[in-house]
């Protein structure tokens, strides 16, 4: 019995402390996902890459708002969204517990303001995404002049641009059959 007892205490403890110490996780673990509203731009890739539907968005054109959701009872933390997100809002934590007494708890949830088109009123973008088009463009290298052109262009919805081509399709040909 004394030999079994002084090889335990030689030994010391087999087992780790983990509801009162943190447990150290093995480097590349993939947790929970955090999610950062500030570099946000709502362009939704990571919903699009999220095989599990975990994240999802809902634009509505009425009130002019685009709501993102990630909802953790749904993550299989694959970290799709980490890897498609362009700002870095969405990195996997080593943070493994998500226990929670409610459903709303393990959502999280953000809404972005959509731009209204120029020409015709309606909502179409989010206001934060042109914003970055137009900082990527501006890193380019793209002089100040085709900036501006860029952005109303930008700041138009994909239905009036097309009507913007189509105006400017008929004036080459109304030009071409003046003979200039």
């Amino acid at each position: 019995m004394f030999k079994l007892l002084k090889k335990v205490l030689e030994i010391g403890e087999a087992t780790i402390r983990y509801p009162f110490t943190p447990l150290e996780v093995a480097p590349g673990f993939r947790g929970k996902p955090e999610y950062k509203v500030e570099p946000c731009i709502s362009c939704g890739a990571c919903a699009l890459a999220c095989p599990a539907n975990a994240i999802t968005i809902h634009s509505d054109l009425d009130k002019g708002i685009r709501s993102l959701s990630l909802f953790y009872g749904r993550c299989i933390f694959c970290g799709r969204c980490e890897e498609v997100c362009p700002t870095g809002a969405i990195t996997l934590s080593t943070d493994f517990e998500l226990a929670a007494f409610s459903k709303e708890d393990l959502i999280c949830h953000a809404d972005f303001p959509l731009t209204k088109c120029r020409k015709c009123g309606r909502f179409f973008a989010p206001a934060k995404e042109l914003g970055y088009v137009l900082l990527l463009l501006a890193q380019a290298g793209l002089p100040e002049s085709e900036l501006a052109k860029r952005e109303s262009l930008l700041e138009t919805c994909p239905e009036c641009r097309r009507m913007l081509g189509v105006e400017k399709l008929q004036e080459t040909q109304i030009l071409q059959m003046e003979g200039r």
